[in-house]
């Protein structure tokens, strides 16, 4: 058979992560009647007799979503379950059980594995989710690490991306940029590391920054916070490419534009101090660095007297038309448009 040296060839990297889903699945139907919603959020929602079970995966590959250099295989057990849990926790639901499969390469010795599944038992623990299945298989090219979550939610508590409504109150939960500093300092070393193997780095500085890298925290505690304030989200999503990147998210399903202010963003001091020795942007940082894991949800106006008192959270904008676009406004009062910079695992 003669190949068509003419075919049209697409760089899977025009379309960014997201493009690519929505190009790759626009033709699918919705048939069953238990889904309740498919495609399109942090989780997907199953309808069982009234009761909604929300179901979510990730796919974490090595050389691309991490580095055994320095990511110790405990840890990444550990945080290979927060990334999957968080995503339930961002539709305002509970987790509740979990399977995992991994393709391993053969220099993975037997207790390689012990210390990969002790961090993920360590996770289940914590955050109270059972692991019921799984898969196990050999592969060519390193570690590979998938998680299905499931969890569950009352229909009036769960919360979607596309629920935000003008005039509504934008909010984070904890501080923003932490992770990805750690990831600097954590490729720095190893740069170090590779010219003198002899070399031992003194990290003690760097401590809140490097756990928010190897080791982040699910916000399992928010849909308890907000239930006790009395508090119904309008929309919700998980930080995890970026503060803008999700704001953005939350904007397009809600069809609605969005105010975010430089001066709200909330930072802990250990990122202001690491920027200006890394000579970076603490804003741009905070805006496009990801792996917080943090949530992002929107409130309505009259809720805020009950948040504003709360250190676990922090009104950052509001949300405006979609004429008006999503921005940022800066500390000098200029408004420019937010754009999406923050991971894309399959760009060039």
């Amino acid at each position: 058979m003669i190949e068509d040296k003419n075919t049209p060839r697409t760089s899977l990297s025009e379309l960014g992560e997201f493009g690519l889903i929505r190009h790759l699945t626009k033709n699918f139907e919705i048939k069953q009647e238990t889904t309740h919603l498919g495609i399109g959020d942090d989780a997907a929602v199953l309808d069982f007799d009234g009761k909604k079970c929300v179901l979510t995966t990730d796919l974490l590959i090595e050389g691309v979503h991490f580095d055994l250099t320095y990511m110790p295989l405990k840890h990444l057990g550990y945080k290979a379950v927060v990334v999957n849990l968080s995503d339930v926790y961002a539709m305002n639901a509970q987790a509740t059980q979990i399977t995992v499969s991994i393709a391993v390469s053969n220099r993975f010795p037997l207790e390689a594995l012990e210390e990969l599944y002790a961090g993920i038992e360590t996770a289940a623990k914590i955050y109270n989710v059972d692991v019921v299945g799984g898969d196990t298989t050999s592969s060519t090219t390193g570690l590979l690490i998938s998680i299905t979550a499931v969890g569950h939610a009352d229909q009036e508590v769960l919360t979607y991306r596309s629920g935000a409504k003008e005039n509504d109150l934008l909010v984070v939960t904890g501080d923003l940029g932490a992770a990805y500093m750690g990831l600097q300092v954590l490729e720095r070393e190893k740069q170090v590391f590779e010219v003198n193997p002899n070399s031992q780095p003194d990290l003690d500085q760097y401590t809140y920054l490097i756990e928010r890298q190897l080791k982040p925290e699910a916000r399992k505690d928010i849909a308890e916070l907000l239930k006790a304030l009395d508090v119904q989200p309008t929309s919700m999503i998980d930080i995890s490419d970026g503060l803008s990147s999700e704001v953005i998210h939350l904007c397009t399903q809600s069809k609605v534009g969005a105010n975010v202010y430089e001066e709200k963003i909330p930072l802990d001091p250990a990122v202001i101090s690491i920027c200006e020795e890394f000579k970076l942007n603490s804003t741009t940082v905070a805006l496009n660095g990801g792996e917080d894991y943090e949530l992002l949800f929107t409130i309505k106006q009259e809720d805020f007297p009950k948040i504003k008192a709360n250190p676990n959270l922090t009104v950052i904008g509001h949300i405006v038309d979609e004429k008006s676009g999503i921005g940022l406004v800066t500390r000098a009062n200029e408004k420019i448009a937010l754009q999406a910079q923050g991971w894309n695992p399959i760009k060039e």
